[in-house]
């Protein structure tokens, strides 16, 4: 049988295309590098949040959503980053500079509290949120800060140094923790302890979700500070780009509406000098 010569070198072409597409996908992500050399657009942008804490950051089906979230994704447009060009990577907090590091993410936003001994490992940009501990009660509650909390029964998640701090101040407490705080706020909701603790904002996103709506308030006295900063790996030279992109949310009103859009409904206001702008943004 003769063979068509036109017809194998279609043939071949078309392998030569196949084997081309095969080479090129996912770009430079094969090795789990960073793509801190991009600087906008094509080659996407791997961002670290939390998927399990309402209000903040949430996987929800096949959404994202939180504050953290609409931050991460409003930052990106800034930067030239379209929505589709955004992978969302879920970044547990003990797992957060490791991650970095690695390259498995650019950048995390995830109430990423900047200290000495974080900067160590990683750079920040921001704070683009200042939060504080402080307590979630009933609304009928007349708890008003760690002072009235004598006798009663706190909660907070194992390991966490939130309640421990309270403990300190407070003797008589009584600790009681859960593995998550969504069992801590279930368990304050049916009226079986009297108080949750962690940072201010955490708080409030769970006072807002429709189960609890009209149920539970966020306190309002902070005694504690913690700046949220954008986490990068300390070779990315793009912290100050992401400074920029933070003060200019703040200065065009766009993250007071991020906030109203995900913790409003509980009440909540935030610490006044969360703008960068305002608190010394960190690029270290």
């Amino acid at each position: 049988m003769k063979r068509n010569p036109f017809r194998l070198m279609a043939v071949l072409a078309a392998g030569a295309l196949i084997l081309s597409a095969c080479g090129s996908d996912d770009g430079g992500d094969d090795d789990g590098g960073t793509t801190a050399e991009a600087g906008g657009g094509g080659d996407g942008l791997k961002i670290g949040i939390k998927f399990d804490q309402p209000g903040l950051g949430l996987k929800d089906g096949d959404n994202y959503v939180g504050m953290d979230v609409d931050v991460a994704r409003a930052v990106a447009e800034k930067m030239g980053y379209s929505e589709d060009d955004i992978e969302f990577v879920e970044s547990p907090s003990a797992q957060r500079e490791t991650m970095l590091q690695a390259g498995q993410v650019d950048m995390i936003f995830a109430t990423y509290s900047i200290t000495d001994s974080r900067k160590e490992s990683v750079q920040f940009a921001g704070p683009y949120f200042v939060a504080g501990q402080d307590l979630l009660v009933a609304q009928d509650s007349d708890i008003a800060g760690p002072d009235d909390l004598d006798g009663k029964i706190l909660c907070s998640v194992t390991g966490s140094t939130s309640a421990e701090n309270v403990k300190e101040e407070v003797p008589g407490v009584q600790l009681q923790e859960y593995g998550t705080y969504s069992e801590c706020v279930e368990q304050l909701a049916n009226g079986t302890i009297d108080a949750v603790t962690t940072d201010d904002v955490i708080l409030a996103g769970f006072a807002a979700q429709d189960a609890f709506a009209g149920k539970l308030k966020v306190v309002g006295a902070p005694f504690s500070e913690e700046l949220y900063g954008v986490g990068l790996n300390q070779e990315d030279d793009r912290c100050e780009e992401v400074n920029e992109a933070l003060t200019a949310l703040w200065e065009d009103g766009t993250m007071d509406q991020i906030i109203e859009d995900n913790v409003g409904a509980a009440g909540y206001t935030p610490n006044p000098e969360t703008n960068p702008a305002e608190a010394g943004g960190h690029c270290a």
